[in-house]
């Protein structure tokens, strides 16, 4: 639904830690599914782990919070997105199932759960090929710039 270009749009974070590389799904205030393709050139892969690499869950983490913000950035009036940021306020139950390993392809997950006002509180799941990689519940605000 919306490629690279777009969410570049929306989000701040610019390489190397812009981690969502497209949008599949979008249903405003509800849900949306993202993609993030990893490949052997990221560059955390030089010191995690040299020979065995493997995404850090900390990037995962991330990736899901970064596409549960082009959720609540797309969910607001067009002419308010470029007045606005997202701040991360908390993070529960995280869990981490399986290794992401380069050539993986991330299927980020997002769903709101509650929202109230400005807060959102968001089911985050990551998968590759169908399996849970990550999961967590998150909760972020939306604030003037």
């Amino acid at each position: 639904m919306f490629d690279i270009t777009q969410v570049m749009e929306l989000l701040p974070h610019r390489y190397p830690f812009l981690l969502v590389d497209r949008i599949l799904e979008f249903e405003p205030n509800k849900r949306i599914v993202g993609l993030k393709n990893v490949t052997i050139n990221e560059p955390f892969f030089q010191g995690h782990f040299p020979g065995h690499p493997i995404m850090p869950g900390v990037l995962l983490i991330e990736a899901m919070a970064q596409t549960g913000g082009v959720l609540a950035l797309k969910s607001i009036p067009e002419e308010d997105v470029k007045k606005k940021v997202i701040y991360f306020m908390s993070i529960d139950k995280a869990k981490f199932r399986k290794p992401v390993l380069p050539g993986d392809q991330v299927r980020l997950e997002i769903t709101v759960i509650k929202q109230r006002g400005n807060i959102q509180s968001l089911q985050t799941v990551a998968r590759v090929d169908g399996a849970v990689v990550a999961q967590a519940e998150m909760m972020a605000m939306i604030v003037d710039k």
